[in-house]
């Protein structure tokens, strides 16, 4: 099978918002979504550009997407890239397009000479848990993720 990885251009928004609704129902959680062409667009390649992505490949079909952003580490004073979503289709994981994905985001963190990668696993991901573990990845020093978001986040801005 053939495998590609490409930084994803404008002409790859549908692509990778059909990916993205595609996790989001995996997740349970498309009535969430409120992700657009136009809004990825912004966020990867506009003015406020602060993402990049990646598109996985499996004989000239899109069956896999990567989206990044760096995040700072205070202790070491050195980015890290902050994987927000990995997403490979059923039908083609097992096929060596994950690793590849992540072989490419690694080494993108080798040539910005960043000091690593992180990223959450959903805690009922068992599947996620074993690839990253098969790569090598160890589960976090005891931070567990948190959000502020929606009503409570407008709580603390007013008052």
């Amino acid at each position: 099978m053939q495998i590609s990885v490409r930084p994803a251009t404008r002409a790859d928004l549908p692509s990778v918002l059909s990916l993205l609704r595609e996790l989001a129902q995996f997740e349970g959680k498309l009535d969430q979504v409120e992700a657009s062409e136009a809004r990825l667009n912004e966020y990867a390649f506009g003015p406020r550009a602060c993402i990049e992505m990646l598109v996985g490949s499996a004989c000239g079909i899109d069956v896999s997407y990567a989206l990044f952003f760096p995040h700072f580490a205070s202790f070491r004073a050195l980015p890290w890239l902050y994987l927000e979503d990995l997403y490979v289709q059923p039908q083609a994981r097992g096929s060596g397009v994950g690793r590849a994905m992540m072989r490419a985001l690694a080494k993108l963190v080798q040539d910005r000479e960043w000091a690593g990668m992180a990223w959450g696993v959903l805690d009922w991901n068992e599947a996620a848990f074993h690839f990253y573990e098969r790569l090598g990845a160890q589960r976090s020093n005891g931070h567990v993720g948190m959000e502020l978001s929606g009503a409570p986040l407008e709580r603390l801005t007013a008052g």
